[in-house]
């Protein structure tokens, strides 16, 4: 019998892992996602979530998904092409479509599930896809499962984008050219309007996935696509409707044509079970609320504004973020690790990000605050972020001692 221990790579990497900071310690959940949770035991101010408009545990939001499991029962026991596409799905599908101001639009399982479903049945071997250098990784496994080749183009640059699609193109059957809207490790926003003007030159396939763009930028939350008046000339937008919708689900976006080609040939929609009533139900009321008013994002981006001002004048590098994402540049990743913990101790819910999430050396702590949280609580939140930062000489003495709310 071999005495080779087919476990020990998993004990080194693990090791290593530990010896350089990276290794992922999970924090349990014991209450709903809102401005404050119970976490590990602990009522921590929550600066964690994507429940950018504080959606997750709406009144609104719980009663139509318990009024739908009353109907519908709690799950559809099918794949969407078999016996699971339900009166909801198509109503859902409706609304997102006339939301986003598209023809057409599929709800999947989830976002990440979204960019598989919809990447492979456009490109695949003998094409080619365009992707910006910080994509997420969801877009960057969908193009692998197309195998496309996959040429990186710099972060947000058309320019680089022009020539690599020139430089390329001609070699390939088609291409595709794919960034994220709002990039969710940064905060920026990618220049749609410029990137589409690339790919119309060249006539190539545009994809964005405005996975935090959605309930945030363009009108009353309406996305990325929106915020730059491109409806009609983006070919596909990914979604997701677990951030600013605060439930679950994906949604593939556009023109009608590639929307029913979408269906026929996305494997999520071919071999995986439909998403819940309950889910599906609460996406609906969640649409009701952003079409009804635009207060609760209009209350996003006045505390986005004040916590980005309010952390800035702390002395934080807060990046290059344009949105409510707000990274706090450390760039260590022990650092950031021992800064999470600290927040943690005094009351803030806040993670430290590194390697591989972000790139080495550009570890932080992602602030992701909310229209849930009142104007107390992101004083309470900058007053520990300034305790915090000053004990670890991540900030200037004088700046702790001297902290001036914004107006």
């Amino acid at each position: 019998m071999s005495t080779h221990d087919k476990h020990n790579f998993i004990r080194e990497d693990i090791d290593h892992l530990k010896s350089e900071n990276l290794l992922i310690s999970i924090r349990t959940m014991e209450s709903a996602a809102d401005g404050w949770m119970m976490v590990d035991g602990s009522r921590v101010l929550n600066f964690c979530t994507n429940n950018y408009l504080g959606l997750a545990n709406h009144p609104r939001l719980l009663q139509t998904a318990k009024q739908a499991i009353e109907i519908w029962g709690v799950g559809p026991a099918a794949v969407r092409t078999i016996a699971g596409t339900t009166a909801l799905h198509l109503e859902l599908e409706r609304r997102l479509a006339a939301f986003k101001g598209v023809e057409d639009a599929l709800f999947v399982q989830s976002g990440f599930c979204a960019n598989q479903a919809a990447i492979a049945p456009l490109v695949g071997k003998g094409d080619v896809i365009f992707s910006d250098r910080l994509n997420h990784a969801s877009i960057i496994d969908g193009c692998r499962l197309a195998r496309a080749k996959i040429i990186v183009y710099e972060h947000n640059d058309p320019s680089d984008a022009d020539a690599k699609i020139s430089e390329h193109l001609p070699q390939y059957r088609r291409g595709l050219l794919v960034s994220d809207g709002v990039f969710s490790m940064d905060g920026d926003i990618a220049p749609l309007d410029e990137l589409y003007e690339v790919a119309e030159r060249h006539g190539v396939l545009t994809m964005v996935d405005d996975a935090h763009g959605e309930g945030v930028l363009g009108h009353g939350g309406r996305g990325i696509v929106d915020h730059f008046g491109l409806h009609g000339k983006i070919d596909v937008e990914i979604g997701t409707l677990s951030k600013a919708f605060g439930v679950i689900g994906g949604v593939i976006a556009g023109k009608k044509l590639i929307i029913d080609y979408i269906r026929q040939k996305a494997r999520p929609v071919l071999f995986s079970s439909a998403t819940t009533p309950a889910d599906t139900a609460a996406c609906l009321a969640a649409v009701d609320l952003l079409e009804e008013s635009e207060i609760l994002v209009e209350k996003l981006w006045e505390n986005a504004r004040y916590l980005q001002q309010g952390m800035q004048s702390l002395g934080f590098d807060t990046g290059n973020s344009q949105t409510p994402i707000l990274p706090i540049m450390l760039g260590d990743a022990g650092i950031a690790k021992q800064f999470s913990r600290s927040l943690f101790e005094n009351g803030v819910f806040a993670m430290g990000i590194g390697f591989p999430t972000v790139p080495q050396g550009l570890a932080r702590i992602r602030v992701m605050n909310t229209a849930a949280h009142t104007r107390e609580d992101l004083d309470f939140g900058l007053d520990v972020f300034a305790k915090v930062g000053k004990e670890l000489d991540v900030i200037p003495y004088w700046t702790f001692d001297n902290l001036n709310r914004m107006s």
